[in-house]
């Protein structure tokens, strides 16, 4: 029955949505949606709707002297072990299982060998934007570490949930080909699909998702940014830790707090930082609640190896600090090797790196927009947190991709 009623229910949920959307971004408190450690990237972005955008066709062929000075001003190779986690799944794909098949032929390759491998298997594409800018804003996100227990105490009793069971995810494009990358989540009841619980549902009611706690935490604040960063590090008292990542969401819009704080007057666009946020939150544990539930959104969560080297990526393998970046993929290819060319956290020095698109976060959208990995712990928080740049985006794809060309306006 839910599957002849897919198509009515995907025109009642999404039909209605206008064209151009209205997105705050607060890269501070909301980075899945992210960051800023001492300033809130609080953006007002107009988005397209997916129907006018061509995959990839914002990418301009560039030329490689345009690189030459900076790539070489980069360790480049530190880059390699990232580029192979991305040749581990790209290798499967025709358009790169040439470039991966070499790749896996070179061991420990120097950075000047690293910089003739993309030159000559690759061809280089710059990003740009409608407006015929080549800029864009350029945010970190890292791996918070929760103080957190197996069970319920006085002490951890903020839950961290996994996937419940009677949440359905609908993959649109099975239905829509246009609608790729597009979800529908809901629950069933009786016949019908209905929206999931919102946050507030869920924090309103202990019984909504009983037995569906993965851990206990003791700060419900950096569990909502734990949210925010879509993965993080549980770390118990007798010293042992746990990794978990992003498993699913409930299906509702993502709303930013820092927003709704500065909207209400409770911070101004300069202090709705990650750590104003958290600092507001200590002081006005009453008014706490209230604010959290402005973002309906809610995001459960799977553990992970604690074998793996960082937190698993959209494109389904470990992300690298310093060398992995979260972008938006219907501009930049998943898996792509990227020359990021921006400036250090509240500073002018210059942070240029080759680094590899291994991910995409709920507030990364637009032609030149990524978010940096910094890494995991307080001081990979602290530069996340500070990171609101401006930055140039160079994307290196194989000579066999090819580029779908811009519609006709």
């Amino acid at each position: 029955m839910i599957k002849f009623l897919l198509p009515l229910i995907f025109f009642i949920f999404i039909g209605c949505v206008p064209k151009q959307i209205e997105k705050t971004d607060c890269q501070c408190d909301e980075t899945v949606e992210s960051k800023k450690s001492e300033e809130c990237n609080v953006v007002e972005v107009k988005e397209k709707s997916d129907e006018n955008i061509v995959p990839f066709s914002q990418l301009r062929q560039s030329e490689w002297y345009e690189i030459d000075f900076i790539l070489k001003s980069d360790n480049v190779k530190d880059s390699w072990p990232a580029w192979q986690k991305s040749c581990s799944t790209l290798i499967n794909q025709k358009q790169w299982k040439k470039v991966c098949s070499i790749a896996n032929l070179m061991e420990d390759p120097s950075s000047e060998e690293v910089i003739e491998f993309f030159k000559t298997n690759f061809t280089l594409y710059k990003s740009w934007k409608d407006d015929g800018t080549d800029y864009g804003l350029i945010t970190g996100y890292y791996q918070p570490i929760l103080n957190g227990s197996k069970e319920k105490t006085k002490k951890y009793s903020t839950p961290i949930y996994k996937t419940p069971e009677d949440l359905i995810t609908v993959d649109l494009s099975e239905l829509y080909p246009e609608m790729k990358y597009k979800r529908l989540r809901g629950k069933v009841e009786g016949n019908k699909l209905l929206p999931y619980f919102s946050r507030e549902q869920i924090s309103s009611s202990e019984n909504i998702l009983k037995g569906n706690e993965l851990f206990w935490v003791d700060n419900a604040v950096e569990a909502f940014f734990l949210e925010i960063q879509g993965s993080g590090i549980i770390k118990f008292e007798d010293g042992s830790e746990i990794p978990i990542g992003y498993a699913d969401q409930n299906g509702h819009p993502y709303r930013s707090m820092g927003r709704a704080l500065i909207n209400a007057g409770e911070l101004t666009k300069d202090n709705a930082s990650m750590q104003g946020i958290k600092s507001w939150a200590n002081k006005n544990k009453k008014k706490l609640k209230k604010f959290l539930d402005k973002n309906p959104s809610f995001v459960f969560f799977r553990e992970l190896d604690n074998g793996l080297d960082g937190p698993i990526g959209a494109q389904g393998v470990p992300i690298t600090a310093e060398r992995s970046i979260a972008i938006d993929r219907r501009y930049v290819p998943i898996g792509s090797p990227v020359f990021l060319a921006t400036t250090f956290p509240n500073s002018n020095e210059s942070l240029n790196r080759l680094v590899i698109a291994q991910d995409t976060g709920g507030a990364i959208r637009g032609p030149i927009r990524a978010d940096y990995y910094w890494g995991a712990g307080p001081e990979a928080g602290k530069k996340a947190g500070a990171m609101k740049q401006q930055g140039n985006i160079w994307v290196m794809l194989p000579k066999e991709f090819k580029i779908n060309k811009k519609k006709e306006q």
